[in-house]
Formats: structure tokens, C-alpha cells, sequence
């Protein structure tokens, strides 16, 4: 016989998601609180009168948290592989001209 842990993240009385890490749960527990607080910023704007509409981009917001933060300039992008891999690509040819000027002096 299994012994299996399971988290649970409950909402209003209603499962969610079932997790087999506490902390996948915890991190979507914090997402469906960040959710819910945009989801009140959001009804307050006259602009979106469907609620239904207003939780599905709150969710969608809250998913989309850290490309959301970089859009709003709060976060600065991440360093993408191809561009790390340029600037050490550069600095290996810095270091081998140098070695080249080295040797011939």
C-alpha cells in the first residue's frame, strides 16, 4: 500500500488544483490571490462590465505576472541564452586578441 501526499488549494469551498508539491501549491495559491486583487482593480475601471471577462484577464494577468511587470517597466527583461552567448563569444575574442598582441611584444 501507496501513502501519497496530496495539497489541496481550496477557494470559497471549492477545490482548485491538487498539488503533490507544497510549494506548487503555495506559488499557485499566491496567483489566485494575485488574481483576485486584480480582479478588483479591474471592476473598478468602467471599461470592462463583464465579470466573467474581467476574472479570466485577471487570471490571465496573474499567469502572466512576471511579462506583466516588465511591460509596466517595474521589472527589467531577462537576459535571453543567444545574448549571454554573444557577450561571451565577445569576450573570448577580446581575450584571444589580447593574448595575440601579448605574444608578439
Amino acid at each position: 500500500m501507496a501513502v501519497i501526499i496530496k495539497y489541496v488549494v481550496e477557494r470559497n469551498g471549492a477545490e482548485k488544483m491538487t498539488f503533490t508539491s507544497k510549494a506548487e501549491a503555495d506559488a499557485y495559491d499566491k496567483m489566485l490571490d494575485t488574481a483576485d486583487e486584480l480582479s478588483q482593480f479591474l471592476t473598478g475601471s468602467a471599461l470592462i462590465t463583464d465579470e466573467q471577462v474581467v476574472e479570466a484577464l485577471a487570471l490571465f494577468m496573474a499567469q502572466q505576472k512576471d511579462e506583466l511587470l516588465v511591460a509596466l517597466g517595474a521589472k527589467k527583461p531577462p537576459v535571453k541564452a543567444e545574448k549571454a552567448k554573444l557577450e561571451k563569444s565577445d569576450d573570448q575574442t577580446a581575450k584571444a586578441k589580447i593574448s595575440s598582441v601579448e605574444q608578439a611584444a
